[in-house]
């Protein structure tokens, strides 16, 4: 039980991790500290309920059980940063922001004080690594504490459950499905979690034994729980970024035609050749090294491939756009042809803006790079030869 509560530990860890790989950045932004917060304070709970820490800690203070008000101290603060972050995650003027934190937090200190003055007060010295609950929810001053904690954690879940479905029906996009996570996993921990510790307790009370219940159903039906919570709060946060990389990436990989093409008269200076350098890095390198190339290349474009290309393009059914684009990549590849054999660049030389760099991002070098590998488009060329083959790299 030991090792899967520390595995559950582990992932939160990581998580955490992942949210606080910029330090100076997170500690400025609330709610990534809130978040960074709540995962770090549910790894620990983790740590701290399983039985191998249990018995350390009480083998080190000498106090039989002194790691359950350890626990549970801890896990009033972990509900505790799960409504400090969805007041962050929510937002609204700072004063209310600033007031409603330290609301909960005084709530939630004021449980914290309560646990351990009751535990204090008990007569709890049989040790319980595993059925502490039930062992002892009869037992005066530790009922008390035991419904205190788990109270505390259900008013905790229940206010998230509420938050969720209300501002569920007012977002979307990851937002939305990061709050199903939240709704999924609290609607987890109090039916799996808190519900089974009640029945468990109750029966106690009422001279059954449902001790299972709290021993053997309660621990991973929590963690599974705090798991999909920990990826509803963190998903909103990761998955933009993951999403750009990715089309980076892929954008990255489409421009290899064009690249391939204009990459020998490229004077921008090269990327550092680090294997881990992220794919919105190298996409950005690229975009540079292809524009100062077309810059390079530009004395070299002859309008007059381009516009017999574009004309005979739309006589093929092509769109304006289209037929642009087939237009731009002949002269394009007519103009590396010519830079590559050093010739005379072509009388018909003139300013003109390809649609590459009439548009932000790398969408216009994108088509661009497309537009060469597509079958090319012929056109008779100014002394009668047919105009050069859009897919046809120099060299």
């Amino acid at each position: 039980m030991s090792l899967v509560v520390y595995l559950a530990a582990l992932v939160f860890g990581v998580t955490s991790v992942l949210l606080f790989r910029r330090p100076r950045t997170a500690m400025r932004n609330p709610l990534t500290l809130s978040t960074c917060a709540a995962i770090v304070l549910g790894a620990l709970v983790f740590v701290c309920a399983a039985p191998a820490t249990l018995a350390t800690v009480n083998e080190l203070t000498g106090v039989p059980n002194f790691g359950a008000p350890l626990t549970y101290g801890m896990l009033s603060a972990y509900s505790c940063a799960v409504l400090v972050l969805l007041i962050n995650w929510r937002g609204g003027s700072r004063e209310r922001v600033r007031r409603m934190v330290l609301r909960s937090m005084a709530a939630y200190g004021l449980l914290v004080v309560a646990i351990v003055v009751l535990f204090a007060l008990a007569d709890a010295d049989t040790e319980r690594l595993t059925d502490l609950d039930t062992y002892y929810a009869g037992t005066p001053f530790m009922r008390e504490m035991i419904l205190l904690y788990l109270l505390g954690h259900s008013a905790a879940m229940l206010v998230m459950c509420a938050v969720c479905v209300k501002w569920g029906r007012e977002v979307g996009g990851p937002l939305r499905t990061g709050l199903r996570l939240i709704l999924l996993g609290a609607l987890l921990d109090v039916v799996g979690f808190q519900l089974t510790k009640y029945a468990a307790i109750v029966a106690r009370w009422t001279g059954h034994d449902l001790d299972f219940l709290s021993t053997t159903v309660a621990p991973p039906m929590a963690s599974l729980a705090a798991l999909l919570c920990s990826a509803g709060f963190v998903l909103p946060r990761l998955l933009p970024p993951v999403v750009a990389h990715w089309r980076g990436l892929g954008d990255y990989r489409r421009l290899d035609p064009l690249w391939s093409l204009v990459q020998s008269v490229s004077t921008a200076p090269k990327p550092p050749t680090v294997w881990w350098q992220l794919p919105q890095a190298r996409l950005q390198w690229r975009e540079v090294s292809i524009h100062d190339a077309l810059l390079a290349l530009a004395p070299y474009f002859d309008h007059r491939v381009r516009e017999r290309v574009r004309d005979t393009a739309l006589h093929a059914g092509r769109s304006a756009h289209e037929a642009r684009l087939a237009a731009e990549a002949a002269m394009l590849a007519d103009a590396a042809r010519r830079a590559a054999a050093r010739e005379e660049p072509p009388e018909t030389g003139g300013t003109y803006r390809l649609h590459a760099t009439e548009v932000s991002g790398p969408s216009g070098l994108v088509e661009l790079a497309q537009a060469l590998v597509r079958p090319p488009v012929r056109a008779a060329a100014p002394d009668g030869a047919a105009a050069p083959s859009m897919n046809r790299t120099h060299g």
